[in-house]
């Protein structure tokens, strides 16, 4: 035992004063305090994971000294003369001291020449058990190596996260390229504010919302209000929100197909978030069916490309795996909303990849896209959303005893602003607070991009401080599908030049 302490305290030692001077004791302060900004962690983690396996590698192939035991000592001290003749005495005092059956013998009286034999043997086998047990000691180490390799590539995982895959769609080949429509966008919304409408009355417009519109009774609520005010005829598809894209693409169709032949008119479709991924994939995946019935498809802060929330949280082998973070994501979405998981895992870039691989948008198809910035400014932090009505019925003394609508408000204003912060310091991109610019922008579109700050629960939520002198959300959605009549106009035009 004193020799195996021995043996750890030489082998510390030039671990600790090798590497240019490298310490353990500033090993972890070099590394958080040298690091400038996060997309750099990864790097200083494979560093740190090649100085720690160099540190294992040393412990294990650092040679171990001779046994100085009282058997090593006999062993050393007998020459292969001195051990045939030890032999040979003792073979002929067996008769002796010690019979040659199979009962104990008395090292202590037996004579030296067998003492010396019987030494050998018990050096012999304490050396096997030594190397066993290096052996054992070397393949914990080598576990703890690979056990520490494995930590660090899950925690450059998740410190890489979505940087790789956020606005793949932009540098993927084959894709066409995207239009400014921000200044039309703007013409027409000023129009719209000056009371100028354009919409036609002949065409129907179908609202699909977003991922957890089940829960949210007022999601574009006021936005169908405004359009059967102006006699347009408009509905709000009742789709389980939380549902997997393509169930959803089947459900849009026969909305499609239902509201096409009673009315006979042709739909145009605006998606919010999930809804205009669920609405994108109907038209993709049944365009030979809905091409005669459907006018264009406008997508509003859409995560066409994925999301990088939703990716940061599903993705497999990251440190997250160690509290089970999928299984609580799937009891959540499962247990409390009635939902599928299937839902959130459709959002991720893996699935959009494969996805759009396999069900692009028909060229043909006329498509607005439109994305927004959410603010970071401290006094956004204080924002509340109205999400609901609470009735409440008033003392009959008071009033005529009819109910009375008090507004439900929740904080989205302010979790939209923390997420969007959050984005910008970790992967440096701009987003509304869920959605990045780059991954809302659909390939061959029309883009809008606006520069004033809206977030992502906006447009279904307003704020209980809306600015009167801005346009609302249902004044933003008339101006986007009048942009897309037009772009569909257009693109008519375009097509029957060329048949010409």
């Amino acid at each position: 035992m004193e020799a195996g302490s021995s043996n750890k305290g030489e082998t510390n030692a030039p671990l600790v004063d090798s590497n240019d001077g490298l310490k353990i004791d500033g090993l972890i302060p070099q590394i958080f305090t040298s690091v400038p900004a996060l997309n750099e962690a990864a790097s200083y983690l494979t560093q740190t994971t090649s100085y720690l396996t160099q540190c294992f590698s040393n412990f294990v192939d650092e040679p171990v000294p001779e046994d100085t035991s009282m058997g090593g000592r006999e062993s050393a001290m007998l020459s292969p003369g001195k051990i045939k003749e030890s032999l040979a005495n003792g073979y002929q005092s067996s008769h002796g001291t010690c019979s040659t059956s199979f009962e104990p013998c008395n090292v202590s009286t037996a004579p030296p020449s067998m003492r010396d034999a019987r030494l050998r043997r018990s050096s012999t086998g304490n050396q096997f058990q030594d190397t066993t047990e290096r052996v054992e000691s070397s393949d914990k180490v080598q576990n703890a190596s690979s056990i520490f390799q494995g930590l660090i590539a899950r925690a450059r995982k998740t410190i890489r996260g979505s940087a790789d895959d956020i606005g793949w769609l932009q540098r993927a080949s084959g894709m066409p390229p995207v239009e400014d429509g921000t200044k039309r966008f703007m013409e027409v919304l000023d129009s719209i504010r000056n009371g100028e409408h354009k919409l036609p009355s002949s065409m129907v417009y179908l609202f699909v919302p977003g991922l957890f519109s089940n829960h949210g009774p007022l999601y574009f609520v006021n936005t169908k209000m405004s359009f059967s005010k102006m006699g347009l005829a408009c509905h709000i598809a009742k789709i389980h929100s939380e549902a997997s894209v393509e169930k959803n693409a089947r459900e849009i169709k026969e909305y499609i197909e239902e509201i096409y032949w009673g009315s006979r008119k042709r739909v145009l479709l605006l998606g919010h978030s999930k809804g205009g991924i669920d609405a994108a994939a109907a038209l993709s995946m049944y365009w030979s069916d809905l091409k005669d019935k459907v006018a264009g498809l406008a997508l509003t802060q859409s995560p066409y490309g994925g999301s990088p929330i939703a990716s940061d949280i599903l993705r497999e082998g990251q440190l997250g795996d160690y509290v089970q973070l999928r299984k609580i994501m799937e009891l959540l979405i499962s247990k409390v909303i009635k939902g599928d998981l299937q839902a959130l895992e459709d959002l991720t870039y893996e699935r959009r990849k494969e996805f759009l691989r396999k069900y692009p948008l028909p060229g043909e198809l006329p498509v607005v896209s439109f994305h927004t910035e959410a603010g970071i400014a401290p006094g956004t932090l204080a924002t509340l959303s109205h999400v609901a009505h609470a009735e409440l019925p008033i003392v009959p003394s008071l009033a005529t005893g009819q109910s009375t609508k008090l507004p439900v408000v929740m904080p989205f204003g302010a979790a939209m602003a923390a997420c969007a912060q959050l984005l910008q310091v970790r992967y440096g991109e701009k987003s509304d607070g869920l959605v990045t610019r780059r991954d809302a922008e659909v390939p061959g579109s029309v883009v809008v991009r606006p520069d004033r700050k809206l977030d992502h629960a906006w447009m279904v939520y307003s704020p209980m401080n809306n600015d009167p002198s801005e346009a609302d959300a249902s004044q933003v959605c008339e101006a986007l599908l009048t942009l897309l009549v037009e772009v569909g106009q257009r693109r008519r035009h375009e097509i029957s030049m060329k048949d010409e």
